[in-house]
This record gives structure tokens, C-alpha cells and sequence, in this order.
């Protein structure tokens, strides 16, 4: 999970993946809602825009608009060089801003236009924000430049850091926090004076966050650690341990002290932040875990990476992917009540034990071309054996 992003309401969240996949979920029932497919390449930054859209961006150098529902982005901006890493919208969510390894920083109007083009980086362009009045962006890049620039007009002011820097969070007094491969998060006020910094670890920090009450500071490491920062008294709060992969991504719920992660393990997971407790995984089971019944089944432990995007029983209904009840038998893309993709339903394909195992031996984007499944392979012959006889079990 290269990104994630929360709704302004706490209810909805966005993920971007290496897979080339976008995933908006719904936070109340841990589930996929629908995986947007449009970029080639990883999609590296998300976002909610003020006006219910939602905004992807990814290594093809494109910033896609999505309406909620809809299969197509309704407007896609182009003019990026490079893998476009970060997006930050305006406080009056008139514009989105995109950080890019083009090694520049363009402000697109969302009601359309030309974008303005912030140039000066002398190496890539890993992060972005605004300044809570708006009126100043702020970028940090690998070349260990904090740079904040004045929307008004005027040169920006420059601020060299003994570090290439990964990522900036402007908190809502206008304070800018910064980090990058030394393990510390640095502190600078809305003029780029510094006011302190905190060591996290060794281990570079790829990602920060702070909540709209701005108590805290979330720095995600490498290693798969999530610092926790109370801002005020520039203390190491506590550490969140996650599964010892690096976590790519953070985002605070309105809550201000619920955390969601995205990272390697292709999970999205949410933590307490105030006691470092984690509070589950959205593409683990919830209290209510359909597969509970199936507990010590190991085809059912294969298939508990699949039960985010598809149920197992009638009455549960289709989620981002279609509902396998009855799967067995049943002509591909055949469901009346799912919206397949076009290239999908020109497929020949009958799914049986077979062509179900050969769909994750040679992965969905071999098999099935123009599917929006997320490309996932099952590299073992037993895993495929167990996965398939748990499905002529489950889906009866």
C-alpha cells in the first residue's frame, strides 16, 4: 500500500497500491468498495477532494479525478515528466498541488487551466503541502531543500537540511515538520526558522502526518515503525510495531487520534495513536469475520487476502469485486447486478477448479487481460490446491 487518505467525515478511505490499483474502502464495514484502475504504474499519492471527488497520481506522471462510482476518471491533468509522488489540496479546495521527481511542483486549477509550475529543486520532489491559510505550498525534496513558496508571488524561502527529506506535514498553527533519511523529524516555523527536532530511530522516515487538532506528529519508518511525536514538548510519545516492513503511508482520522497505515505487507491497518494500540486491519476480518467458521482451514487462510474484495455467501452482496457464490460452473462476467469491465466480458472462460488455480498461478492480468483485479500471483501448487477446495466448500 503505497498511500492512503481519509474522508473528511471519517467514513471512506483511499488507497494506492504498486499494483497499479486504487482502492476506496468504507471504514464502517472494513470492505472494498470498488478498485479504480486507470494508471500504469504504482499509484503513489491519493486524495479527497472538497467537492466529493477523489484524486489519484501515480508513476505514469498522471493525476486522475474520480467521481465516486464511476469506472473512468472524469478528468485526467498531464504535464508532469515523472512518477508524480505526492498531492496536497488547497484549503479552500479550489486547487491540488502534486510533488513530482520531475523535480518540480505544479498547482492545477480544479476548475480547469493551465498549471503554474514551481521549479528549483535540484533533485526530486518527494513531498508537498499548503500552509493552513493557503497561501504558501510547501515542498521538501532529496535534495535536503525545504522550500516554501509564496502563491502570492516572490521568491521562495530555502531552508538546507544535513538530510534528503521524504516527506512535510504542515500542522494547523502553520508549523512545518520535515523528515527525510537520518530518522528525525525537523521543525521549522511558517518562515522556515527552525524550532526543533525529534530522532525517531535510525532508520530513514518515509511518511508524516498530523492531525487537524495538530497534538501530534505520526513519522513512518522503513522498517515498519510509526512514530508517534507529541508536538508541543517535542517528546517521543510512544511507537506503533507493525509487521516489520516499511509503511509507505499515514493519514489521521477526524478523530484526531485514529491512525491508518498502509505498507508492504499490502495491508491497511488502524491504530489508536493516544495508547499505540492497533485497532484492526480493512483487509483482515472484522469482529464479524466471515471466515471464522473456517478456522484451521488453510485454503482459508490463502483466501483471507481475497475476502476484502469479494463474499462468499448470496446474501452478502457484491463488494469491489463480485460475489463468488455459486462460482463454480459459472460463466466469466455473468453476474447481472456487477459492472465488469469491457475487455472482461469478451472472455471465454467457464470458472471451474481449474481455471480458478491457473487464474492465480499465471495472475489475474495474464489470464484475465482487462480485468480490475490487483495483479497477485500464488506461487505454491498447495496453496492453490487448498484455496480452490475451500471455495467448492464455501460457495455452495
Amino acid at each position: 500500500m503505497r498511500a492512503v487518505a481519509v474522508a473528511p467525515d471519517g467514513e471512506t478511505a483511499l488507497s494506492g497500491s504498486f499494483d497499479s490499483s486504487a482502492i476506496r474502502w468504507s471504514l464502517k464495514r472494513n470492505a472494498a468498495l470498488q478498485v479504480l484502475r486507470f494508471h500504469e504504474g504504482a499509484v503513489n499519492a491519493v486524495a479527497f477532494l472538497k467537492d466529493g471527488r477523489e484524486a489519484t497520481a501515480g508513476e505514469d506522471g498522471r493525476i486522475a479525478l474520480w467521481r465516486p462510482g464511476d469506472e473512468r476518471p472524469e478528468r485526467v491533468l498531464e504535464g508532469h515528466k515523472a512518477p508524480v509522488v505526492a498531492l496536497a489540496v488547497s484549503p479552500d479546495g479550489a486547487t491540488i498541488a502534486s510533488a513530482s521527481w520531475d523535480r518540480t511542483v505544479r498547482l492545477w486549477p480544479l476548475d480547469g487551466g493551465e498549471p503554474r509550475v514551481f521549479e528549483g529543486h535540484q533533485q526530486n520532489v518527494n513531498a508537498v503541502a499548503f500552509a493552513p491559510d493557503g497561501r504558501t505550498l510547501v515542498s521538501a525534496g532529496y535534495d535536503a531543500t525545504l522550500r516554501m513558496w509564496p502563491l502570492v508571488g516572490g521568491a521562495p524561502a530555502v531552508v538546507t537540511l544535513p538530510t534528503p527529506l521524504n516527506a512535510v506535514a504542515v500542522a494547523p498553527d502553520g508549523e512545518i515538520a520535515t523528515a527525510g533519511a537520518d530518522g528525525k523529524v525537523y521543525f521549522f516555523d511558517a518562515a522556515g526558522a527552525p524550532r526543533g527536532e525529534v530522532e525517531t530511530g535510525p532508520a530513514p522516515v518515509i511518511a508524516l502526518a498530523i492531525p487537524g487538532d495538530g497534538n501530534l506528529v505520526a513519522a513512518a519508518g522503513i522498517r515498519g515503525s510509526v512514530a508517534i511525536i507529541e508536538r508541543a514538548p517535542r517528546t517521543l510519545a510512544r511507537t506503533l510495531v507493525g509487521p516489520g516492513l516499511p509503511v509507505w503511508s499515514l493519514a489521521f482520522f477526524p478523530d484526531n487520534h485514529t491512525l491508518l497505515t498502509g505498507g508492504t505487507d499490502r495491508m491497511v491497518r488502524r491504530w489508536d495513536a493516544a495508547t499505540g494500540e492497533p485497532v484492526g486491519a480493512l483487509a483482515l476480518g472484522t469482529p464479524e469475520d466471515p471466515l471464522a467458521a473456517f478456522a484451521g482451514d488453510h485454503g482459508a487462510e490463502v483466501f483471507r487476502a481475497c475476502v476484502a474484495c469479494h463474499t462468499l455467501r448470496a446474501d452478502e452482496g457484491n463488494r469491489a469485486g463480485p460475489s463468488l457464490h455459486h462460482i463454480f460452473g459459472r460463466r466469466i462476467a455473468s453476474l447481472p447486478d456487477y459492472n465488469y469491465s469491457a475487455p472482461f466480458k469478451n472472455l471465454d472462460i467457464v470458472w471451474t477448479p481449474e481455471t480458478v488455480a491457473k487464474l492465480f498461478e499465471l495472475g489475474p492480468a495474464t489470464f484475465t487481460p482487462g480485468t480490475k483485479m490487483p495483479e497477485q500471483r500464488i506461487t505454491s501448487a498447495d496453496d492453490r490446491a487448498a484455496l480452490v477446495q475451500f471455495l467448492e466448500m464455501a460457495t455452495k
